[in-house]
């Protein structure tokens, strides 16, 4: 049966003979052993049970929902730890002992303070070394303590102590920081002292750099644990370690070495290959500044990889939201984004390409380095890359970060020169060659030379990538560990590595058990266009004291202009694809997904060589030749008032997902619909830019011979534009095409838009279409708009493409009177459209010769980024209006969506296919 001292007691111990009996009793955390091997000497015993919950040791533990403990008192004042000596025997690495030299009571009322009643505890830790620098410690013990502890990570080179009052890294926004929330918190300076993370220098002492390799982690937690067995009277409940960057190294490091402290461990964007990260680190600067910086990039050319990347793969996860979550098919196209890049001949021509040298920059830091003539810490032959050709942002505005500002570097390098190398020349000179003036361009990360063995050596100090942690998932520990995919400073390709790697040690069913790994699209080093806000401490408490195994998370973006939008936080190697329908900016309306076969596939595409008939905004009548084995495309023209008949275009089709492919029509991007359509566009007979096109690859043909129009005839709603010498205008209307294919069109009298069709309406345009064997397609006839419906005589004034789409008829009429009216019209049925029956994702083409993105969802409309609410059959059956977050109307048939935006929206035509 336990017994508890009186506090008394504890005060006398402490002030007569100091701790170093209470430091005995610190075992593991959790009740674990630490290596260090000591014996509880004191009791452990919490406080006694107060009638509503049991004594915090009364095994088992209630479900996680049950509330937990009351808070442990203190059992010894803050004053009497001030002062106080540890011995280098109590401490379970060499050292020569510990002091705390301040312990100061910091009340929750004090200006500023907004961490509750605690005591504020500094110390130093003393080296072995008289040349080393002392480790400074930081411990803050609350006042109303949890019985737990968390150990916080460092930064960069450390040298600023970490004290253990910092909130959780991208954790809620409105989550207080764990000392407030009554956890014992600890931190160090990983044993050195030093007013830059990217200062290197005290590398070049061997215990400071086996400290900040992990061994400063080991002495602080020793000092911590006593000091929290001092104060308290008992040892933790349950121990954490959460770390970020550095602090992700030194979080998997701790685990590795001395896997019975901690329970639970959290690891975001580990630097774990450090000394694979710092040879990438070299090896971007050689490639940015050797031959006289011939390499070396500006910010604009560097924004234009950037943009020229989000171009192609943006849409790769089903949503243009400016973060790539595909990044694996994003990967299969590195090779035309480089040629894509290159200036005409491979040199310099300026800021809107790329020369050869400058490429090789971009390949140096996209792909990986593989040692072959030797091997890192625990067999490590790769340093894995950064992600620049899949969304990985090097520069602009959501990175405080770029490539410098000159093509000739400093020596040693300085913020003026880019971040990637500044950090590799530091560690080259002082982690490794120990030479302050050493030309870091001079060394060769792939053949290290003289200094192979020191690299190796440095390795095995500072890397954490022992793949073997079955001896903590033994003992219950568990580990979350996150990385962003676009992080620019430690490659998230380097972690991905290691986690297969602890897969191929342990098997998937061990690590199921014990490990979570989330990759995030779009964050970058605590940077980029998307920045996760989640409870990773709570999950991670959940595991360990209630059982509850994290799974897909939800993440909120912090970044400013998308700041609350969310994602699933997707389990590695999953990523949120967009489901096609929803906002955009909402968790529920992704899945996280792991494709097999090639992603990139389109199902919609033919099987063989197809032609698909169809025509663009300028009435002109065509065919597209679609080769799937190629990914080719002829356009010819079959009618037109623009340019000769038979001219023709042709090009190649690169994929960009989601069965969108760009092409060499100035910018226009073909997606291809189910059922046989493709959207796209072909260069404009004048004035630059595309002319977008729909077509089908199947038409109604064969009836219209006899004039039987059966089928095919009905009540529409028509958009278009007229487009032609005499301006561009968008069109609404209502029409008829009738059993024996005659048609009249009806414009409202007040609003010269949309009507509900009326045989006697006043603004009309009648005439009939008749079958044209030769260019399968019909020749449209304008007859008297005040006479009788008639299939002979009248004016030839364009033709009619009838598509049929999984067998519905979608008319599209080329208007082709005259220079000055020219266009087309897209037709949808006049009848009810209901919420839902349009929703999905779409690729529309502008005839402003713009690709836009487009998603119904409900009564949500997205287009190209501006959102807008929905009415559904207004003004008419079958017509959709937007607000004025985007206003204007839309048909929809098929698949096929037409979209006109209002006159006093700078009135536009819109279409396309849905995904």
């Amino acid at each position: 049966m336990r017994t508890t001292r009186p506090a008394s007691m504890f005060r006398a111990v402490v002030s007569a003979i100091g701790i170093s009996l209470i430091l005995a009793a610190c075992g593991g955390g959790g009740g674990g052993g630490g290596g260090a091997g000591f014996l509880p000497i004191l009791p452990t015993t919490p406080p006694a049970s107060d009638g509503n919950n049991p004594p915090a040791d009364n095994p088992p533990d209630g479900p996680p929902d049950n509330p937990p403990p009351p808070p442990v008192q203190p059992v010894v004042s803050c004053a009497d730890l001030s002062g106080k000596s540890l011995p280098a025997s109590l401490i379970s690495l060499p050292t020569q002992g510990a002091t705390v030299t301040s312990a100061t009571p910091v009340a929750a009322g004090d200006v500023g303070n907004t961490l509750g009643d605690y005591c504020r505890v500094r110390g130093t830790i003393q080296p072995v070394d008289p040349a080393s620098q002392v480790i400074n410690f930081a411990v803050n013990l609350p006042e109303k303590w949890n019985q737990k502890t968390i150990h916080f990570g460092g930064g960069g080179f450390d040298g600023v102590l970490i004290d253990g009052t910092e909130v959780i890294r991208f954790g809620p926004a409105d989550k207080p920081a764990p000392l407030a929330l009554g956890y014992a918190t600890y931190g160090d300076d990983s044993g050195h002292q030093s007013g830059s993370i990217t200062d290197g220098k005290f590398a070049a002492n061997d215990e400071q750099l086996a400290n900040y390799g992990g061994l400063s982690l080991k002495k602080t937690r020793d000092v911590a644990q006593a000091l929290v067995l001092a104060r308290y009277g008992m040892a933790p409940k349950h121990a954490y370690f959460l770390g970020t960057s550095t602090g992700g190294r030194d979080a998997l490091s701790y685990i590795q070495r001395w896997p019975l402290d901690y329970d639970g461990v959290i690891a975001n964007e580990p630097a774990l290959n450090y000394t694979g990260t710092r040879l990438s680190n070299v090896a971007v600067g050689r490639a940015l500044y050797r031959n006289g910086g011939a390499g070396w990039m500006n910010v604009t050319k560097t924004l234009l990889v950037q943009k020229t990347v989000m171009n192609a793969c943006d849409k790769l996860d089903g949503a243009a939201d400016n973060l790539i979550s595909n990044v694996e098919s994003c990967r299969l196209l590195n090779t035309q984004i480089l040629a894509s890049l290159r200036c005409p001949g491979g040199t310099d021509t300026g800021n809107t390409c790329l020369s050869d040298a400058q490429l090789d920059t971009v390949r140096a830091i996209e792909n990986p380095l593989d040692f072959t003539t030797y091997s890192l810490a625990n067999g490590v032959k790769r340093a894995g890359g950064y992600n620049i050709l899949e969304g990985t942002l090097v520069a602009g505005p959501y990175t405080t970060r770029d490539l410098g500002t000159r093509a000739v570097p400093g020596n040693p390098a300085t913020s003026l020169d880019a971040n990637m190398y500044v950090t590799g020349d530091q560690w080259v000179k002082y982690f490794v060659t120990r030479i302050d003036a050493f030309d870091s361009l001079t060394f060769d990360p792939l053949d290290p030379g003289a200094y192979t063995a020191r690299v190796t050596a440095v390795s095995n100090l500072t890397d954490a990538t022992n793949p073997n942690l079955a001896p903590f998932f033994g003992h219950g520990g568990r580990l979350i560990m996150l990385h962003g995919l676009a992080d620019e400073v430690i490659s998230n390709n380097s972690t991905i590595d290691y986690y297969k790697q602890v897969v191929a040690t342990l098997g998937q069913a061990a690590v199921d058990q014990g490990m979570r790994f989330y990759t995030v699209p779009g964050m970058g080093h605590g940077t980029g266009s998307f920045i996760p806000n989640w409870d990773s401490l709570a999950a991670l408490e959940g595991w360990v004291e209630g059982g509850l195994a994290p799974a897909t998370g939800i993440a909120a973006d912090a970044v400013a202009g998308t700041y609350g939008r969310t994602r699933p936080l997707c389990r590695f190697p999953a990523w949120p694809k967009y489901r096609g329908s929803g906002s955009l900016d909402a968790a529920v309306n992704y899945s996280c997904v792991t494709e097999v076969g090639d992603p990139l596939a389109c199902p919609n595409l033919p099987a063989s060589v197809t032609s698909y008939k169809g025509g663009n905004s300028f009435g002109e009548e065509l065919r597209v030749q679609i080769d799937p084995a190629a990914m080719t495309y002829a356009i010819t023209i079959d009618a037109s008032l623009q340019r000769t008949v038979g001219t023709q275009r042709t090009g190649s089709l690169i994929a960009e997902g989601n069965c969108s492919y760009s092409s060499a029509e100035s910018g226009a991007v073909f997606s291809f619909g189910p059922g046989g359509v493709v959207s796209g566009g072909v260069n404009a007979p004048s004035g630059g830019g595309f002319a977008p096109l729909v077509a089908f690859q199947n038409t109604f043909a064969a009836a219209p011979v006899s004039g039987d129009f059966k089928s095919v005839a009905n009540i529409f709603n028509a958009v278009g534009v007229q487009q032609g010498t005499g301006g561009t205008s968008a069109q609404s209307l209502a029409v008829r095409l009738r059993n024996a294919g005659t048609f009249q069109y009806c414009r409202d009298p007040v609003s010269g838009g949309f009507m509900i069709y009326d045989a006697n309406c006043t603004q009309t345009e009648k005439g009939y279409v008749a079958y044209n064997t030769t260019r399968a397609s019909f020749d449209l006839f304008t007859t008297s708009p005040t006479g009788s419906a008639v299939t002979t005589g009248g004016t030839l004034t364009g033709s009619m493409v009838i598509g049929l789409v999984n067998g519905v008829a979608v008319p599209v009429h080329l208007v082709r009177e005259s220079a000055a009216n020219a266009g087309m019209r897209v037709f949808g049925l006049q009848q009810s459209l209901t919420p839902g029956t349009a929703d999905g994702s779409y690729a529309l083409v502008s005839v402003k010769g713009e690709n836009h993105d487009a998603t119904v969802a409900g009564n949500g409309f997205n287009l190209a980024g501006a959102a807008a609410v929905l009415s559904y059959d207004a003004p008419v059956l079958g017509v959709v209006q937007a607000d004025a977050g985007r206003p204007g109307n839309f048909i929809f048939n098929s698949g096929v969506l037409a979209f006109v935006s209002d006159p006093g929206a700078n009135a536009a035509l819109e279409f396309g296919v849905r995904h």
